[in-house]
């Protein structure tokens, strides 16, 4: 992977806006997969991605390696994201069929996506409003460059369907999307110019009742696997 100048915070960038292009006609292409209704972002829905035994599995191991959720930036508050979080072991059979798959799906490098996270919402558990994509002018960014760089796409999967709440909400998008097992949900994190898309903030609404199952995996503009 060659080396290239990183573009000023938040401006447009060639690189990204190609990837988003390739990955949105890949989608669009695909009779699979319908487009949510909104003109702020691209955002993308496929039913039935997994099927139910593929999610049990999911869950299982979520629940065997739940940990508190962490967060990047140093600068929220408590309360901002009180999920269980695990990352998924990348090579394992049970994971890697479908970490591949993802990555089929989008036409993305399979080295690009970082390890698949899985996350577990208990009544009043929740992740605040937040954007996927990172803030350059974080403190964390500067790791981030030397790890594959920006985010692009998203691709997050529920595992179960829950009782209520629970919903995955994107309040600049006019979207509200609620669990359902195997739903899959994809989103371009950048604008069509290769700038970060500030309505792709969203957040995972407070479960009320049931407990919440999903899988996120991120893809970065440049490889995330180093060999």
């Amino acid at each position: 992977m060659f080396a290239r100048k990183a573009p000023a915070a938040n401006a447009p960038d060639k690189q990204r806006a190609r990837i988003g292009a390739e990955v949105a006609r890949r989608l669009e292409a695909d009779p699979r997969i319908r487009r949510a209704d909104t003109d702020f972002a691209q955002v993308y829905l496929y039913d039935a991605f997994l099927d139910a035994a593929q999610c049990k599995r999911m869950i299982a191991l979520i629940d065997a390696g739940r940990r508190p959720s962490t967060l990047l930036s140093d600068r929220a508050g408590t309360g901002f994201r009180t999920s269980e979080s695990c990352d998924l072991e990348r090579w394992s059979p049970e994971v890697r069929p479908v970490d591949e798959s993802i990555a089929l799906l989008l036409g993305i490098d399979p080295d690009h996506g970082e390890t698949i996270q899985g996350q577990r919402y208990a009544p009043g558990q929740q992740f605040r409003t937040h954007h996927d994509y990172f803030h350059e002018g974080e403190s964390y960014w500067e790791t981030m460059k030397k790890s594959g760089g920006q985010r692009t796409w998203t691709a997050m999967i529920y595992l179960n369907d829950v009782k209520e709440g629970g919903a995955t909400w994107f309040p600049q998008a006019g979207l509200r999307i609620a669990p359902k097992r195997g739903l899959l949900l994809a989103w371009n994190n950048m604008k069509p110019d290769g700038s970060p898309n500030e309505r792709t903030i969203h957040e995972g609404t407070a479960v009320v009742a049931g407990t919440k199952y999903i899988v996120t995996k991120w893809f970065r503009e440049q490889s995330w696997i180093k060999r």
